[in-house]
């Protein structure tokens, strides 16, 4: 069985994906090597499993990288360095947000260097970045939650820019998310944002961002349309395909900036 674990729900609790669910139901225990998990319950293709003990000091010994589903191989022990961003700092999210990929401490240095200040933020990413959308209506597509935090530090050189550059949507999920909780302005704390970004979106933090190719009928692609308008979009898009530019987590990515709309409401 593979188990990949989506959220903690407390210190021995776990929300995760089990595969093959038809051998998860509730009561079943999974015995790992030194270390097993009963599970409690199911609802839809979530499992909370109760760990016979806290399961974080056995991930290294035990656990496996989640790669993205269209990488087809097994994880290797160099994944662990490269399908992770140099920003990384706090366990929790789902996978990778790739934009993050195309930056080394190098380049942070001559970025500072540059006079720019780099403000740090966390978006825990979750499942629902692979989940397409499938609903005819994009009203009726529901995002899976997903926490934040905005440090005090973050939020008042934020509030001080003169332009906001985002890297990667996860950045503009959690600064737009933090600008409608503070009513209109970031300001420091950590929740959880559902917030599905689509075309009428009202913008309020972010001027510019930093973006892989994303999939059709993905969420992130409905957020960079809603961002730089569609039709740019299109064009940009279809630029990429004739250059043979790469897709997904290691491909290339695109710097665009706001379009700007006289008028425009949020997304429930």
């Amino acid at each position: 069985m593979e188990v990949l674990l989506v959220e903690k729900l407390g210190d021995r609790d776990w929300e995760a994906l089990v595969r093959p669910g038809r051998r998860a139901r509730p009561g079943t225990e999974i015995v790992f090597e030194g270390l097993s998990a009963e599970v409690v319950d199911k609802r839809e293709d979530r499992y909370r499993l109760r760990f016979s003990e806290p399961v974080e000091p056995h991930l290294d010994r035990l656990g496996h990288v989640p790669l993205p589903p269209y990488i087809h191989r097994p994880d290797e022990a160099s994944d662990r360095e490269r399908y992770q961003t140099v920003f990384a700092r706090t366990p929790g999210a789902i996978a990778a947000p790739t934009a993050g990929l195309h930056f080394s401490e190098k380049l942070l240095e001559e970025i500072a260097a540059a006079g720019i200040d780099i403000a740090r933020v966390t978006l825990h990413v979750g499942i629902g970045t692979f989940k397409p959308v499938s609903a005819e209506r994009i009203e009726d597509h529901r995002m899976d939650r997903e926490r934040y935090e905005v440090s005090e530090e973050a939020a008042e050189a934020i509030r001080k820019a003169q332009r906001v550059v985002a890297v990667g949507t996860t950045v503009v999920r959690t600064l737009e998310s933090a600008a409608i909780a503070g009513g209109g302005e970031v300001r420091p704390g950590s929740g959880a944002t559902e917030l599905f970004i689509t075309p009428g979106f009202r913008f309020q933090v972010v001027d510019a961002l930093l973006t892989n190719f994303h999939l059709p009928r993905s969420t992130l692609l409905m957020l960079v349309s809603a961002f730089a308008g569609r039709e740019r979009m299109l064009a940009a898009y279809e630029e990429a395909v004739c250059e043979g530019y790469r897709f997904y987590s290691y491909g290339d990515a695109m710097f665009v900036e706001r379009a700007i709309r006289l008028a425009s409401t949020a997304a429930p």
